[in-house]
């Protein structure tokens, strides 16, 4: 035991002290990997290793403060710099969300999830955070005529179900229906209404925003959901982009657009009975989309990077783009 302390201390230094990768670890401890990672756990839950959040530098710069004011939301900001490469200012953004969304759940809690590009990247810093009663509910439908299963909507959900020890409601219908009679008489069904039902009572949600031209694709429209007919008109009616399957234009507007007739997801006005509607961004391509759903209410705790928002301030004129 005294040999097994000391190498989780060790293994403890090295990591969050030292910066050092698990692997090289690993070689100096003469471990596997997975040995050095079961130490690194054992000591976060036995107290060894107690970890704590300060407010992010980049959450109180004039870029943050402008968009809470404007807005009135609460803005987690990263600072990562206008040349850092998608894949790092994804992970920074991600990283800061998983622990935005483990600190916002408690036991009991309706925990809403709307699948994506955005919350696939963010599932794998989530740490273990055990609740009781919680219950995870999928917030829009999966499915196309190209993936009837929808299993990567499954795995996500399962994954962060494991999070949190939380039983999963799925919600088994499309992300649009082609036609909006059918959407209307399923909702009529009994096992239907009681996921719709479970949606109009969540505590938290959390949901990446959908751009209809980003850097980084969308699965809405890059992954079959839509037809080539169905973009075509998006881009005639002005869509941005899209929160929870709701297509939105950049002044927030979404009632008029046909499509929304036939998505699964929540309106803004269902999302806006929410308490906590934490929203996800790293994309500064995605700043209209952005700019929208903030328009539209959707969120109140925006986590996204400082490109992103100066983005959204841009639009508003240099006077306005602070930071």
């Amino acid at each position: 035991m005294h040999e097994r302390y000391n190498d989780m201390y060790e293994a403890c230094v090295r990591y969050y002290v030292q910066g050092e990768t698990m692997e090289s670890i690993a070689h100096h401890l003469e471990l596997s990997r997975s040995s050095v990672s079961r130490l690194l756990a054992e000591a976060r839950s036995s107290g060894m290793v107690r970890i704590s959040l300060e407010a992010p530098q980049g959450s109180s710069s004039p870029a943050a403060r402008s968009l809470a004011a404007m807005f009135g939301i609460n803005v987690h900001l990263v600072t990562v710099g206008e040349s850092a490469p998608m894949p790092a200012r994804i992970e920074r953004v991600a990283r800061l969300a998983a622990t935005l969304f483990r600190d916002s759940v408690k036991d009991g809690d309706l925990i809403g999830v709307a699948w994506g590009a955005t919350l696939s990247s963010i599932v794998p810093f989530l740490e273990r955070r055990p609740l009781h009663d919680a219950v995870l509910v999928q917030m829009n439908g999966g499915t196309n005529i190209h993936d009837t299963s929808a299993r990567h909507v499954a795995m996500m959900m399962q994954a962060i179900s494991a999070v949190f020890d939380a039983r999963i409601v799925q919600f088994p219908v499309p992300a649009f229906f082609d036609y909006a009679e059918t959407k209307k008489a399923v909702w009529r069904e009994r096992s239907v209404r009681l996921v719709l039902e479970l949606r109009s009572k969540l505590d938290v949600a959390i949901f990446g925003i959908g751009a209809l031209h980003g850097r980084v694709p969308s699965y809405v429209y890059s992954a079959g959901f839509l037809d080539d007919t169905d973009l075509a008109s998006l881009k005639e009616q002005g869509v941005v982009g899209d929160v929870c399957t709701i297509l939105l234009r950049e002044d927030g507007t979404y009632q008029d657009i046909e499509l929304n007739q036939r998505a699964t997801g929540l309106t803004p006005l269902e999302l806006a009975r929410i308490p906590k509607r934490i929203g996800v961004v790293a994309d500064p391509s995605r700043a209209s989309a952005l700019l929208g759903a903030l328009r539209a209410k959707t969120i109140t705790d925006l986590v996204c990077d400082d490109a992103t928002a100066r983005a959204v301030l841009d639009i508003f004129g240099p006077a306005r783009a602070i930071g």
